[in-house]
């Protein structure tokens, strides 16, 4: 099971989609997005794509009441959590947060299997050793939205082999 990992769009809706559409061709089946989403109308334009949205807040938050709102349609595909989530999927236990030194401190517990962070806009793939004797996956996939001149990326995990895989976001914007 593929699954795009991806932060800090910040309303710049072209690259959101354009990694969500990349991803999509890479067989992702699920989108989890670590905050600085910002506008309800940025994870609006990921319905188009078929695939579920887990995601959370971060500090950059705008409308949250619309965001949540969005989440409870009929037809959504946007799970929003608030702060921060605790999901399974393919039996991986995963955690979603916005910040690096939150998502460090989950990792070391040994709950779960992959923690994903963002805030820095800086990428990285990390496996820790926790306090149960084994490891967890950190991933903080950058910034999807090309925020402070950084190059808009994402990571692509497989939950079966538990790999991971920095992309750079291809587009003309």
């Amino acid at each position: 099971m593929n699954i795009c990992i991806l932060s800090d769009s910040h309303d710049n809706i072209a690259l959101l989609c354009a990694a969500v559409a990349d991803a999509k061709q890479r067989s992702a089946v699920a989108i989890l997005h670590c905050g600085d989403i910002v506008s309800p109308r940025a994870l609006r334009k990921l319905q188009k794509y078929g695939l579920p949205v887990h995601a959370i807040h971060g500090n950059n938050t705008g409308d949250l009441y619309m965001l949540s709102k969005l989440s409870h349609t009929n037809d959504s595909l946007i799970h929003y959590y608030g702060q921060d989530a605790s999901l399974v999927l393919c039996d991986k236990r995963i955690f979603l947060v916005h910040y690096p030194h939150y998502a460090y401190g989950m990792a070391a517990t040994g709950d779960y299997d992959l923690v994903c962070c963002g805030h820095n806009h800086t990428l990285s793939i990390e496996h820790l050793s926790n306090i149960k004797g084994t490891q967890t996956v950190l991933c903080n996939p950058g910034t999807v939205g090309g925020v402070g001149g950084m190059p808009a990326t994402y990571i692509l995990g497989n939950l079966e082999t538990m790999t991971f895989e920095s992309v750079v976001v291809e587009t003309s914007v």
